[in-house]
C-alpha cells in the first residue's frame, strides 16, 4: 500500500486508506455479542476505504504482471514505484542491423496472398523476402508463409519454429500487413470452394505481378502461390524493391530466440580458442544423388545414389554424366579435394574448422584426409551436448539455421558448392562489411587438382596457381553479372545485393 500522505494523482487519496484501516482496527465487538449500529455516512466511509484498498492491491498486481509480460502490456500506465525499484529491462539478444524503414502506409487492401515455400532453409528464406516484397508492391495482405514439409528432408517445422514470427510481423507493420491466418470468413469461404492456386513464372519482374497476379487477387480475393523460389528477377527492378528485399532479409527474418541463443553459444565456444573457419561441406547423400556427382565414389555408392535420384519424381534430371558435370565445375568438392585446396590457399593447419553440413556421405572414412590435414575439425554435435540439440535434432531447417548463424560470425567462410546457403550467407556477410568469403572457382580447381594428381604440377606450382586464381574471389565489393536472356546463369541477387550495401540511407520512394 502507498505510504505517502495527501493526494497522489497516481494512487488516489492515500490518507483515506490509512484512516480507514485505523478506524477498522478500533472497532470492537463486546462479549454480549451486541450488534454495532453504524450510521449511513459511516457505512459509506468504510465502503470507500475498503474499495480504495482493493483498488491499490489490484493495481500493484497488474504492475507486477506488466513487468512479467513485457513492455507491450500495460504500456504507459502510472506506477506507485520509483524507477530504481523496477527490475532492469533484459538486454536485447543482439543488435539489429539498421536498415532504414519507409514511411508508414495507408492503403486499400487488394486481397490476401498465401504462399507455400519449397526447398531448403535458404531457398525458402530468399523466397519469403521476395513474397513480402511482392505483397508490398501489390497492396495485399500476406499470410505467414508455409514452409516446405514435402521435400527430401521431410522437415515438419512450421514458420514459428524456425523464425521469430512476432518480430517478422511487427517489424513490417508499417509496410506490409501480415496475418498468421486468414480471417474466419475468408477461411470458411475457401473451404467451401476451391482455393485459386498457381506457381508464378520464375525470374519475373514487377510488371508480371501487376498485370497477371493482381487481377487474380482482385477477382478471387485469396490467391495461393504454391512455388515461390526464384520467382522474382535479380536485376532490372526499382531500387525501392531491392532495398525492401534487403530489409526483410537482414532485419525482419530473425530465427527464434532459442536458435539464436544456441548460435551465440557455439560462437562463444569457438571464440574461446581463437579464430575459426566455417566450411560448408556440401557432401551429403541428397546433394550427391540430386547433382549426379559421384567422383571418388565406389560402384556400390554410385548405384545407391542413382537409385535415390530416381526415387524422387521432382528431381527431373535422371541420366547424368558425372565426369562432364565435374569438369564444368558443377559438382561439390569432395573432402579430399577440399583438403588440398585449403592447404594450397595457405590456411593454417591448426585453425578450428567448423563443418556446417549434415551427415557426410561415407562418414569418417571419407573425412580421413581432411581430418589429417586439419586436425581441429569440429561440428555442432561435438561442441554441444546432445540435450542442447534435442529440440532441433530432427528438424533440418532448424539445424541449418544454427549453421547459418555460425557461418555469419566466422573469420572465413568457405562453401564447396554454389547452393542456396552458400549464396545467401555470402550476401549476408557482404552486408556485414564484406567479411571474407572464399568463392571457389571449381571449374579451374578440378583441372588443377587433376594435373597435380598426375604429377604435372609440383606442390609449389599448384599452391601458387590456386592462390592466384582466388586472389579476387574473397567477397570483396563487385557488381552482379547480368545475363538478361539467361537469368538463371547470372549472379544471384541474394549473393550480392550491392544496391543495399551502398544506398541504405537513401529515402524511400514507394507510393
Amino acid at each position: 500500500m502507498c505510504r505517502a500522505e495527501g493526494y497522489d494523482p497516481k494512487c488516489g487519496y492515500r490518507e483515506e486508506c490509512e484512516v480507514g484501516f485505523k478506524f477498522l482496527s478500533e472497532v470492537k465487538v463486546g462479549k454480549s455479542k451486541r450488534f454495532m449500529v453504524l450510521r449511513p455516512r459511516m457505512k459509506l466511509f468504510i465502503i470507500r476505504a475498503i474499495t480504495i484498498v482493493l483498488l491499490c492491491a489490484c493495481f500493484v498486481q497488474l504492475m507486477a504482471l506488466g513487468e512479467t509480460w513485457g513492455p507491450g502490456v500495460l504500456k504507459g500506465w502510472p506506477s506507485c514505484f520509483s524507477q530504481s525499484e523496477l527490475s532492469l529491462p533484459l538486454e536485447l539478444s543482439y543488435a539489429s542491423i539498421k536498415v532504414p524503414s519507409p514511411p508508414k502506409r495507408v492503403y486499400k487492401n487488394n486481397g490476401y496472398l498465401m504462399v507455400s515455400c519449397n526447398g531448403g532453409l535458404n531457398q525458402m528464406r530468399a523466397a519469403i523476402c521476395d513474397m513480402v516484397t511482392i505483397a508490398r508492391y501489390l497492396n495485399v495482405t500476406l499470410i505467414v508463409p508455409e514452409l516446405d514439409k514435402a521435400s527430401f528432408w521431410a522437415d515438419s517445422s512450421d514458420f514459428h519454429e524456425v523464425f521469430d514470427v512476432n518480430h517478422f510481423i511487427t517489424s513490417l507493420r508499417g509496410e506490409v500487413r501480415i496475418l498468421k491466418a486468414l480471417p474466419p470468413r475468408l477461411k470458411r469461404r475457401i473451404e467451401e470452394r476451391e482455393l485459386y492456386s498457381l506457381a508464378p513464372i520464375s525470374w519475373s519482374n514487377m510488371s508480371y505481378y501487376r498485370n497477371q497476379i493482381l487481377p487474380l487477387l482482385k477477382k478471387h480475393k485469396v490467391v495461393h502461390l504454391n512455388r515461390t523460389d526464384a520467382r522474382l528477377a535479380n536485376n532490372g527492378l526499382p531500387l525501392e524493391i531491392q532495398k525492401l528485399r534487403c530489409r526483410v532479409n537482414f532485419n525482419c527474418l530473425r530465427f527464434t530466440p532459442q536458435i539464436e541463443e544456441l548460435g551465440r553459444r557455439v560462437v562463444r565456444i569457438l571464440r574461446e580458442k581463437g579464430p575459426f573457419l566455417v566450411l560448408h561441406l556440401r557432401y551429403e547423400m541428397d546433394m550427391l544423388a540430386f547433382s549426379g556427382c559421384t567422383h571418388g565414389c565406389s560402384s556400390l555408392e554410385v548405384e545407391e545414389l542413382t537409385k535415390m535420384r530416381y526415387a524422387y519424381a521432382w528431381w527431373k534430371e535422371k541420366v547424368i554424366n558425372s565426369t562432364m558435370k565435374r569438369q564444368e565445375g558443377l559438382c561439390p568438392l569432395t573432402p579430399e579435394e577440399t583438403a588440398l585446396v585449403l592447404t594450397a590457399l595457405g590456411i593454417d593447419r591448426n585453425v578450428q574448422i567448423y563443418i556446417a553440413a549434415g551427415e557426410i556421405y561415407g562418414g569418417e572414412k571419407r573425412m580421413a584426409s581432411l581430418a589429417e590435414a586439419f586436425p581441429n575439425l569440429v561440428k555442432k554435435d561435438t561442441l554441444l551436448n546432445p540435450s542442447d540439440l534435442s529440440f532441433i535434432k530432427n528438424h533440418s531447417s532448424q539445424m541449418a539455421a544454427l549453421d547459418y548463424l555460425v557461418s555469419l560470425e566466422s573469420d572465413i567462410f568457405v562453401p564447396t558448392y554454389d547452393g542456396n546457403m552458400a549464396k545467401v550467407v555470402e550476401g549476408h556477410r557482404r552486408f556485414l562489411g564484406f567479411k571474407k568469403t572464399v568463392q571457389l572457382d571449381k571449374k579451374r580447381l578440378v583441372g588443377l587438382i587433376d594435373q597435380y594428381d598426375t604429377g604435372s604440377f609440383s606442390w609449389d606450382d599448384f599452391s601458387s596457381v590456386v592462390k592466384e586464381v582466388h586472389a579476387n574471389r574473397m567477397g570483396s565489393p563487385k557488381k552482379r553479372v547480368i545475363i538478361s536472356d539467361r537469368p538463371k546463369e547470372e549472379d544471384y541477387f541474394y549473393a550480392n545485393p550491392y544496391e543495399c550495401l551502398q544506398l541504405l540511407d537513401e529515402p524511400w520512394r514507394f507510393t
